[in-house]
């Protein structure tokens, strides 16, 4: 399998984020998010995810 299934992947996507072009995109938003140096809001707990710190140490306090 070569590239992102967008289609399924939208579906189950948990970024609350209004305005991401990369909604349901995993290959171009951990591509994005790692370039940036952060995490993407899908390895987040649901609560942390909404504060749309994607820092790795809002990561660490989320998951500590």
């Amino acid at each position: 399998m070569s590239g992102c299934v967008h289609q399924k992947s939208a579906i189950s996507c948990s970024c609350t984020y209004p305005s991401c072009s990369r909604h349901g995109k995993c290959c171009e938003c951990i591509s994005f998010h790692r370039q940036s140096g952060e995490i993407p809001g899908c390895l987040f707990s649901p609560k942390a995810e909404r504060t749309y710190d994607r820092s790795v140490e809002a990561f660490i306090r989320d998951r500590g």
